[in-house]
């Protein structure tokens, strides 16, 4: 059987062979199913074959309707093929994935109207899954949700608590399945970083687990987040030393859909985690075996110390607005009890090297106890080093969390990532600033890439009007929710409102929900109350409504009446935390350097929500007490589309 989607000829090159049939998909077949001809299209093609000819990276800048989504799939696909080695998709967030899988999706358009089959699974990050037993801690807490988590458990398939021999298992517990259920609500029952996997004994039922088997098998796509991608790169070595497959299987080449956003990924999962409560979890496991008094005592002893230095650690650390990330004050008291702490843990280490001997410990709980250690003392000593590690807090029910990432990760994306020798394609309508892409190489590390730019088709100066606040205006929140619910009402609904940061989201919330400021004519969605696809899916069905959104800046795809509105809220600079004030120390000019070129790239994304078809038409709304500075004005008019005209309010 022809395992390609061409007559393949071996004696001549495979990436030739398959830019011709590209082309031919594009002028041809694509047509003849009542598809336009897009030159835009035809160009990025003849591009990406650069790519996977040389086996480099590409910034692929391609405007809104360029219909790049179908060129990348069609060079991934093939070059799976050609491999028997899958390729990665990765989307810059859980609602893309389900976008580009769903059933009018991209993928099932070119299955169909190519006559392909083609073997596309989804995987998704580890919080997106059910763990079974933080369900049963939500249903034993006999609270107010407690009956919607019997309904739940009531629901789960009948091979999760009644095992029996010859049973077919099947992936269950994604997210989407629940959609009713709040973020705080999911959060009570969604899998997080605290829970130890490798020890549980239902791991083998579990719906995660289920899910990796499956999409292992994929044979020409696997799509996830750009998180689970850079997760997986950051447990690689580490799943190995354990004997435990990697996240993802080897794959033939990486497209990275939105792919200016691969920076915050690799920001959140490179980092090494400290938690008090998993340290005690996990080194008290020693203490059920007759062991040594001398180590219990130890054991005793760092416990007591890694309770005080988390409580320092909170004492000592401070909200960051627009941030869930909180900055450390790192004064010399604190530091010394990080190495007090560290002290006891290398007793605890000496200790255990006694202890092998007498074969006391379960062999593989040891190897648990002492990998964990290994992590905390290499976390930590980055506090020595002359170049300090970026480190901040985060809190949640389990406490707090000191989180520690080295100022190496341009290093470990270059050799994990952009070193291995394969095609790498960043897709986005902005990955350039000003023409240059030099932001997006030096935040990422990446040397020397391919690049090119293609333009939008439509036709922004007749399709889309731009508001912007008045330069000499200051406006009090009062006066901006009533004057973006007067723009509401002449809009009918059908608006998208993007918000910087949940605060700002929730606190618009709040005021809109006042009877005074006569909300009650419209349907509001705010992300959080339900699992986003749905409320995206709502959003779209109710032509009347608004979505209050602060993840959506990317991605959102929904032409027609739907969306006729886009307002932003605020001008999306980035925070003052810890992460982007290291950025900064680095910079030369930190405002034209850092917090300018983000927050054009986010609002040119934000602002490309709107106009999705050469159909559809209406306005943006810009909101920002930044727009009273001329050069912040001055650089948002450059990055409009060609002819737009801003109109002050």
């Amino acid at each position: 059987m022809n395992n390609y989607p061409f007559e393949f000829d071996p004696k001549e090159s495979y990436i030739q062979q398959a830019s011709d049939w590209i082309a031919d998909v594009f002028y041809e077949k694509l047509p003849e199913a009542g598809f336009e001809v897009r030159d835009e299209q035809i160009y990025m093609a003849f591009q990406l074959e650069r790519a996977y000819a040389d086996k480099k990276t590409i910034f692929a800048e391609a405007g809104v309707g360029t219909g790049k989504t179908l060129v990348y799939l069609l060079y991934a696909l093939s070059y799976a093929r050609y491999t028997r080695k899958p390729a990665i998709i990765a989307c810059a967030d859980e609602s893309l994935i389900e976008q580009l899988l769903k059933p009018e999706g991209d993928i099932a358009k070119l299955s169909r109207h190519l006559g392909l089959t083609i073997d596309a699974r989804m995987a998704k990050s580890q919080d997106q899954y059910l763990c079974l037993n933080k369900l049963d801690d939500a249903r034993a807490e006999f609270d107010g949700d407690a009956e919607l988590y019997d309904d739940i458990f009531r629901k789960l398939p009948s091979f999760v608590y009644k095992p029996v021999t010859l049973q077919s298992f099947s992936p269950y517990g994604n997210r989407k399945e629940y959609p009713e259920l709040s973020d705080p609500q999911w959060g009570k029952v969604g899998w997080d970083v605290f829970q130890d996997c490798l020890v549980c004994d239902r791991r083998h039922r579990c719906g995660q687990t289920l899910s990796r088997d499956d999409y292992r098998k994929a044979a020409d796509l696997i799509i996830c987040s750009h998180d689970f991608y850079m997760e997986h790169i950051w447990t690689y070595e580490a799943r190995k030393r354990e004997g435990q497959l990697p996240l993802l299987p080897a794959h033939s080449s990486v497209v990275f859909d939105e792919g200016h956003l691969l920076e915050t990924a690799a920001q959140k999962a490179l980092t090494y985690k400290l938690n008090h409560h998993v340290f005690e979890s996990i080194i008290t496991r020693l203490l059920q075996d007759d062991i040594r008094e001398s180590l219990a005592y130890a054991i005793e002893n760092a416990l007591a110390q890694s309770e005080h230095l988390f409580s320092l650690i909170e004492q000592n650390s401070r909200t960051v607005l627009a941030s869930d990330r909180k900055q450390i004050i790192w004064k010399a008291e604190l530091l010394q009890e990080v190495n007090r702490f560290q002290d006891m843990m290398s007793e605890i280490e000496e200790e255990l090297v006694f202890e092998s001997g007498l074969f006391t410990i379960d062999e593989y709980q040891l190897k648990i106890v002492e990998e964990h250690i290994e992590m905390l003392q290499f976390a930590l000593s980055l506090f020595k080093r002359q170049e300090q590690p970026i480190s901040w807090v985060t809190k949640d029910k389990e406490g707090i969390s000191l989180v520690i990432m080295p100022k190496w990760v341009k290093e470990v994306l270059k050799e994990q990532v952009f070193g291995l020798n394969m095609p790498i394609v960043f897709s986005s309508a902005t990955l350039s600033v000003d023409g240059s892409f030099a932001y997006m190489m030096q935040s990422l590390g990446i040397e020397a890439p391919l690049s090119f730019t293609v333009p939008s088709p439509y036709d922004y100066a007749q399709q889309m009007e731009v508001f912007i606040q008045a330069d000499d205006t200051e406006l009090d929140p009062e006066s901006k929710v009533k004057q973006t619910l007067r723009r509401l009402g002449e809009a009918k609904g059908g608006s998208l409102i993007l918000f910087p940061s949940i605060e700002q989201l929730e606190l618009f919330k709040i005021s809109v929900q006042k009877d005074e400021h006569g909300s009650a004519d419209y349907s509001f969605l705010y992300e959080g109350s339900a699992e986003i696809s749905h409320l995206i899916a709502q959003f779209q069905q109710q032509t009347d409504s608004i979505l209050c959104a602060v993840t959506l800046w990317e991605g959102l795809d929904i032409p027609g009446a739907s969306l006729s509105q886009v307002i932003i809220w605020d001008l999306p600079f980035p925070p003052h935390d810890p992460v982007f004030d290291a950025k900064r120390e680095d910079a030369l000019n930190p405002f034209f350097e850092v917090d300018m070129p983000y927050m054009l790239l986010r609002l040119r994304q934000g602002i490309g929500r709107l106009i999705r078809s050469r159909e559809d038409s209406g306005s943006i709304v810009i909101f920002g007490a930044q727009l009273n500075d001329r050069n912040v004005r001055e650089q948002i008019n450059n990055v409009m589309p060609n002819d737009v005209t801003l109109h002050t309010f």
